[in-house]
């Protein structure tokens, strides 16, 4: 009976310390049941540490928190207690029963995995009015808020968007990312560089109890009119609320709080510019502005050059408008202009100035008149048109050649004579009398020089042919050589639709943003027509491709949609189309 009773207590104490090393992995939520706006904490809790922690996919929901990993262990009687826990804050997309599937963990070489957990979401919810809850105080002390400077411009008219972000004194921000960021369709738009975020004192809806920080400025100019809607820009921010816990010192303690808030989408009501008493030179120019042609010098020799500038200055759309050009006599010789741009962008929108700069030589001796020309631009201030005429220049050649043709319009003195034709009887002289006729040669083939020469070209073909084959092996065994080559041939041939179409803006631009995105889905693999800017820069990024080729291809597809609501020349097209063949070439020299 003993020997029994020694066995029973000792398959006991096995058990128990079976039962005690008994390992540990479960998902923790902290309700099965909320409301679409509130927020939901799982915690992956485990009794022994592991490794290669894999979290489920949350379908359902969106992370705005975590992972967050917390370490504890104690000793109680000898025993010691350990517990390692990851934790999500999750934000619900959707009503109804949400799965959060199974997380799985490495743990002594087993692979542990959690149950399936279920939760309900249903319609939003009033949230209690319970000033310790620390999501309830988050979210009255906290607001993110977008200031349109103008909410009904004209067509062209600058506005501004300034996104501040307002915290009450009781609460504190710690970080916060962006989670959704406008886009500003039908818009051109200028972020403002804000160098170091400066915590300043505010009021909020009559309150002055708050603190306020600028996140953002933005410059746009609306392209169409009518109803138009600036999207909203969301935020994750982790918010420091006080509790009603103390530290030793007396001092209140906090708890952090993942809060999304968002400046909400604005409207803006565009008005068109009036049709009465629009200037037929109008080219869309819309601000205050000041117009000059101005010319290096009036007095010169034949042969010599000046520059003449034709400039704008002011505040306005500088960027979105065309030049008026000169018109100069024909015997006056005339480069294409350089267009030169010296344009700040601020609060105020674009000011400084644009100009076009030609280089004129003239070929003979006279007086040449420069045609006054005209500006014309819109002044939202007044809400009328104006228009601003430069004078007529007169250029004065003092030396070199006259012009004898009537043919130019210009003060030039033109002395014109006729000369009689002299006839001195040989006119006819090349005219031969004498045909020379010879029989034709009738030798035989053999030993000709066509025989002679059929004999030995093939025989001099051979060395030309192991010439050419040792160039071609030395081509290829060029990769970097090959490599540039192929890139070089690759552009030109997703760009040649858009090169056909040079001239013709819409479908230039249209056919220029097409063969870049084909060229990505060609060499990523991928479909670009859901991408932004973002995700086709961090591609890039991945594959090896230079930060400067990115962004020159990002700003090129940034101008395609640009370029289709504004004035476009052709030397432009020209220039974009080189552009985007250069930057498609660097970037398959580069992928990796």
């Amino acid at each position: 009976m003993k020997i029994v009773k020694y066995i029973s207590i000792l398959c006991l104490v096995l058990t128990t310390s079976i039962a005690s090393a008994q390992i540990t992995f479960e998902a923790k939520v902290s309700k099965t049941k909320l409301g679409i706006n509130e927020r939901l904490r799982i915690d992956f809790e485990m009794n022994t540490d592991g490794d290669n922690f894999n979290p489920p996919d949350f379908n359902g929901f969106t992370v705005v928190g975590g992972p967050n990993t917390s370490v504890s262990q104690s000793w109680l009687n000898g025993k010691r207690s350990y517990k390692k826990t990851y934790s999500y804050f999750l934000a619900p997309k959707k009503q109804g029963q949400i799965k959060i599937n199974q997380a799985t963990i490495d743990i002594e070489g087993e692979v542990y995995k959690t149950q399936v957990v279920t939760v309900n979401v249903t319609a939003a919810v009033k949230r209690p009015n319970d000033p310790d809850n620390a999501e309830n105080v988050a979210t009255e002390n906290i607001h993110l808020v977008a200031e349109v400077s103008k909410t009904n411009p004209y067509l062209n008219e600058a506005i501004t968007v300034v996104y501040k972000l307002y915290v009450s004194q009781s609460t504190g921000v710690s970080n916060w990312r962006e989670i959704d960021n406008p886009r500003y369709n039908d818009f051109w738009s200028q972020n403002i560089d804000i160098k170091g975020l400066k915590v300043q004192n505010g009021s909020y809806n009559g309150d002055d109890n708050y603190r306020f920080v600028v996140l953002r400025k933005t410059v746009l100019y609306p392209q169409k009119t009518g109803k138009l809607e600036i999207e909203p820009l969301t935020l994750d921010v982790t918010v420091e609320v006080p509790t009603n816990r103390r530290d030793i010192f007396g001092g209140r303690l906090m708890t952090q709080v993942n809060k999304r808030v968002s400046a909400g989408s604005r409207t803006i009501q565009v008005k068109s510019l009036p049709e009465n008493g629009k200037p037929e030179n109008f080219s869309g120019a819309v601000g205050d502005f000041k117009f000059n042609v101005i010319t290096s010098k009036t007095e010169l020799n034949a042969s010599e050059s000046l520059q003449a500038r034709v400039e704008v200055t002011g505040n306005g759309n500088l960027k979105l408008f065309e030049l008026p050009k000169l018109k100069l006599p024909n015997s006056l010789e005339v480069y294409e202009p350089e267009h030169n741009e010296n344009i700040n962008t601020n609060l105020g929108g674009m000011n400084g100035s644009i100009s076009d700069s030609y280089t004129i030589v003239p070929q003979y001796k006279g007086k040449y008149p420069i045609p006054s020309i005209s500006f014309s631009y819109f002044d939202p201030k007044t809400e009328s048109y104006k228009t601003v005429s430069s004078g007529e220049i007169v250029i004065n050649v003092l030396e070199g050649p006259v012009n004898t043709s009537n043919s130019d319009n210009n003060f030039a003195s033109v002395n014109s004579s006729k000369q009689n034709v002299v006839s001195n009887g040989d006119q006819f002289a090349f005219v031969k009398t004498d045909a020379n006729l010879k029989p034709v040669n009738s030798s035989y083939f053999f030993k000709s020089t066509a025989f002679w020469t059929s004999l030995l070209l093939p025989l001099l073909a051979i060395p030309l042919a192991l010439v050419y084959h040792k160039k071609k092996e030395e081509r290829n065994a060029d990769v970097f050589g090959n490599k540039i080559r192929k890139a070089d041939k690759l552009a030109k041939r997703y760009l040649g639709e858009a090169k056909k179409a040079l001239g013709h803006k819409e479908a230039f631009y249209i056919a220029l943003e097409k063969a870049l995105h084909n060229y990505l889905k060609a060499k990523l693999h991928i479909e670009t027509s859901d991408f932004s800017k973002d995700k086709i820069q961090t591609l890039l990024t991945k594959k090896q491709v230079n930060t400067e080729a990115i962004q020159e291809f990002i700003n090129i597809l940034e101008h395609c949609e640009l370029a289709r609501y504004t004035p476009i020349t052709n030397v432009e097209m020209q220039q974009d189309y080189d552009k985007a063949a250069k930057t498609i070439s660097i970037i398959d020299k580069e992928l990796r």
